[in-house]
């Protein structure tokens, strides 16, 4: 046994490789781990994919002039764009933040502090969206901000421990099984907030007074739930290379980061076709309300029950993804997911108008992938990443799935200006996911793990 195996069984240090942790120790990290998909995720699906967007809009043009336009910061916005504006501003904090966070988490071997700040610092600006009403838009744009940019940052640390809990082997299914623990708190507190929401004379409450409970109960929950990983996660070591300078801003840090990866030009490759079949499937979460309110003219309780359904067979698509990761590798289902993505985009482009069944046909299917897809190409990665490195690279990663997203938006954008049509936009999507599958395809994933001095799984 070579002394870095022998320190790693001792304490379990190294940089959080360890697989001589006694496994019901490692099976406890674990299912803390999932806990904390299962309380933040209750913010994306709830706060940002169905209620605050129309809610913050609505209050942005009750606190417009007579042109539409509302004045943050003395600058004329028209109110309609308020809440897309917002998002974007997040998303730039949240770019500088996050190659930080990962340098200081790595720097230190205190992950779980920083998530704990992070995780708090989210739920109490989502609980605080109670007091938004009237004409409180900055008050709702200013939380947005906040929220949003900590929960990308909280990801950086939270996906960083899956290396530490968790053996080559076991990878794909504690990944997966993270993913579905996330999808199925969404789709559970989606259904009592739509409950309400619809019922809300019969609660006494105003529809306003409806949603803002709504917003605020996702901070609580988020809150609640993230008790449970910060009790059972616990810090490693910290493991860095001779000489290695502490970070002193983001974007240097980042840039240090991409150039530590030149050295791994394997794991950048892969990087490269997550970031490319990635953007692709956040248009397509992004976008699809889109498509099916303007071109397949939907009602917005129809589009609300789609998502409903995509929580839900998210998880079915997450755990059976993860079992076949298991038998064949998580590189030939993710490619596998990326042929399935583009079949159902091109059956997306001839759905007939006004009718949901066919619509809820493609929400199972987009259920179906994503969730799976997501979640192997996590754990894929975590098998790419060097040794106490993991917060520094996962930053880099989580920029690829938060804060690099922007370019399928702008092609489906410019591909609806210059057509006019919705479907001639949704079709267009279809190049990322086959561009993401031939740079996927060519990655030496084996050969990708050993270089970044990793043990190999059975099958990768």
């Amino acid at each position: 046994m070579t002394e870095r195996t022998e320190n790693e069984a001792e304490s379990g240090a190294e940089g959080g490789r360890s697989t001589g942790d006694g496994a019901a120790a490692r099976r406890r990290e674990q299912h803390g781990w999932y806990f904390y998909d299962f309380a933040c995720s209750v913010y994306s699906t709830s706060v940002l994919t169905v209620f605050l967007g129309p809610y913050l809009t609505a209050v942005a043009k009750a606190a417009a002039d007579a042109e539409g336009y509302v004045h943050p910061l003395g600058i004329p916005v028209r109110a309609g764009s308020f809440f897309a504006y917002t998002v974007s501003l997040s998303v730039i904090l949240a770019v500088l933040v996050m190659p930080l966070a990962g340098a200081a988490a790595d720097r230190t071997g205190r992950k779980k502090p920083l998530l704990a700040a992070a995780a708090y610092t989210g739920a109490a600006a989502t609980t605080g969206m109670f007091f938004l009403d009237g004409h409180r838009y900055l008050l709702g744009g200013f939380l947005l901000v906040v929220a949003n940019a900590s929960l990308a940052v909280s990801m950086v640390l939270y996906n960083a421990f899956l290396p530490q809990i968790s053996t080559p082997d076991e990878r794909d299914t504690v990944s997966s099984r993270g993913w579905a623990f996330g999808y199925t708190s969404g789709a559970f507190v989606l259904v009592l907030n739509l409950v309400l929401f619809q019922g809300h004379d019969s609660f006494g409450l105003s529809e306003g007074e409806a949603v803002r409970i709504c917003l605020a109960s996702a901070g609580l929950w988020w809150g609640a739930f993230a008790i449970i990983p910060l009790r059972r996660l616990r810090d490693r070591a910290a493991v860095r290379e001779a000489g290695a300078a502490p970070a002193v801003s983001g974007w240097r840090q980042l840039v240090a980061t991409l150039k530590d990866m030149r050295r791994y030009p394997l794991t950048l490759s892969f990087l490269l076709a997550y970031l490319v079949y990635n953007d692709g499937v956040q248009t397509v979460i992004s976008q699809a309300s889109v498509y099916g309110s303007e071109e397949l003219e939907l009602e917005q309780s129809t589009l609300i029950v789609a998502v409903l359904l995509v929580q839900v067979l998210a998880v079915v698509g997450a755990l059976a993804m993860g079992r076949l990761a298991v038998a064949y590798g998580a590189k030939r289902t993710i490619l596998g997911s990326l042929a399935a993505w583009g079949l159902t985009l091109g059956a997306g482009y001839f759905l007939p108008a006004r009718t949901p069944v066919w619509f809820f046909a493609l929400a199972a299917m987009i259920g179906l992938v994503l969730g799976g897809s997501q979640a192997l190409s996590r754990s894929l990665f975590s098998h790419l990443v060097p040794a106490g490195k993991e917060a520094e690279y996962f930053s880099a990663y989580e920029m690829s799935d938060r804060g690099l997203s922007w370019v399928g938006p702008l092609v489906f954008g410019l591909t609806y200006q210059v057509t006019g049509s919705y479907r001639d936009a949704i079709i267009s999507l279809v190049v990322f996911f086959a561009l993401g599958f031939a740079l996927l395809a060519r990655v030496p994933v084996r050969r990708a793990v050993e270089a970044a001095g990793n043990p190999v799984p059975v099958r990768v």
